[in-house]
């Protein structure tokens, strides 16, 4: 039997990764091409910060904390919040960090009677609380779970279970998709069913989705 609903990450999954999008951010900053060298899982040579997550000697969110203070000062600005660095960089096209599968798969699942919810370490925190409401995608989701203000970060357990428990399914009827693996992996222990999201791979990963999900191509 087909899962019964989508459980997205939102930030690389649903957006498309600050990192795929240097050359908008440069443009929309002022900063001459080619300015911001670092790519993350693009290209990890580049990013030993980026390495440093991975291994967990720092958070995602110190990740990016790091990143927003540093390009602040490219600007010669002192920027101490994320949401800073996103509205700076896309306030005038919040349209443009969405990835065009994840809005395919969204409209294909609400469309078939399948629930939808975000679980998201930072989304508020990261992007700003008015950007849910500029995002008409949004609007779509049953259920929006954000460790912005729950505090529950995954791949805590119980950040899973606060989702399955808003959606009302056991979690083997959600389908979870993250691109960060150890929230992958948190997802699985919770009895979830867990694409991996490859940012490198897209549509093979939004593929798996719609599969676990009964959807169609």
């Amino acid at each position: 039997m087909s899962a019964q609903a989508l459980v997205l990450d939102f930030g690389g999954v649903v957006s498309r990764m600050l990192f795929e999008t240097h050359e908008l951010s440069e443009q929309a900053l002022g900063l001459k091409p080619g300015t911001l060298t670092w790519k993350g899982p693009f290209d990890p040579a580049t990013d030993p910060l980026w390495q440093d997550m991975q291994a967990e000697k720092l958070s995602e969110r110190d990740y990016w904390m790091a990143r927003t203070r540093e390009v602040g000062r490219l600007l010669g600005e002192d920027w101490d919040k994320m949401e800073t660095f996103v509205q700076r960089a896309r306030g005038a096209d919040v349209e443009a960090v969405i990835r065009p599968e994840a809005v395919s798969i969204i409209c294909a699942a609400k469309a078939a009677g399948k629930k939808l919810a975000v679980l998201s370490n930072e989304l508020d925190l990261f992007y700003g609380a008015g950007f849910r409401r500029r995002l008409s995608l949004l609007q779509l989701f049953d259920v929006i779970v954000d460790a912005t203000y729950t505090g529950i970060l995954k791949p805590d357990p119980r950040a899973y279970a606060a989702v399955t428990e808003a959606l009302g399914l056991p979690a083997h009827d959600c389908v979870f998709v993250d691109d960060q693996k150890r929230n992958a992996d948190g997802g699985q222990r919770a009895g979830m069913q867990v694409v991996h999201f490859n940012v490198l791979q897209p549509a093979a990963s939004f593929a798996k989705a719609r599969a676990l999900l009964g959807l169609g191509a």
